[in-house]
């Protein structure tokens, strides 16, 4: 298999991913892609918060493949991206494979007070935000495992594992970024 200059950011919800991708953007010049915004972007115009878009997607599974096909494509004709998405491994299996991983408490208060996250994930407190990132968690694993027979949070899916709990985005970055180049070198 080829190796593409693309890094596939994947994780747990609010590991990190959005801030890091950002960061990566930055220092190696890369673009980014993310299927989180157009999932966000197709519950928006069906009226729904995130979870309920979750089992809404359930019974249309079109959805999801339309999703992950999206990634697949793009990586056809570009190349120098980070793919911000929780199958971006499974969709473009050649490109450098991260996971980011955190702690559940740290998960809900990172997103609990996430101005951005307010359109999508309105709740009202820090026990409900941790409850609801717990259900979606379940939802997507067996959504996943169903429609494609992959399990996200399988660590061997991966080039590098990375636990954000107790790091700044910039240090996950900085790992990211040298074990992204004894990669490339191997």
């Amino acid at each position: 298999m080829n190796r593409k200059h693309i890094i596939s950011l994947c994780g747990e919800l609010a590991s990190g991913k959005g801030t890091v991708s950002r960061i990566l953007k930055e220092k190696l010049g890369f673009g980014i892609y993310k299927n989180g915004d157009y999932f966000r972007e197709l519950a928006k115009q069906k009226g729904m918060d995130v979870t309920s878009f979750n089992l809404y997607v359930i019974d249309h599974p079109e959805i999801d493949r339309q999703i992950e096909y999206s990634a697949t494509e793009y990586a056809k004709t570009h190349d120098n991206f980070v793919i911000d998405a929780r199958l971006g491994w499974y969709a473009v299996p050649e490109s450098f494979k991260v996971y980011l991983k955190v702690d559940i408490e740290e998960a809900a208060r990172r997103a609990f007070y996430d101005k951005e996250r307010k359109s999508s994930e309105n709740l009202s407190t820090l026990e409900e935000q941790k409850k609801d990132m717990q259900r979606r968690y379940q939802l997507e694993n067996e959504r996943y495992y169903s429609l494609y027979g992959v399990r996200k949070e399988d660590e061997s899916n991966y080039d590098i594992v990375i636990d954000t709990t107790n790091m700044t985005a910039e240090q996950v970055t900085d790992i990211i970024i040298q074990e992204y180049q004894k990669w490339l070198e191997n």
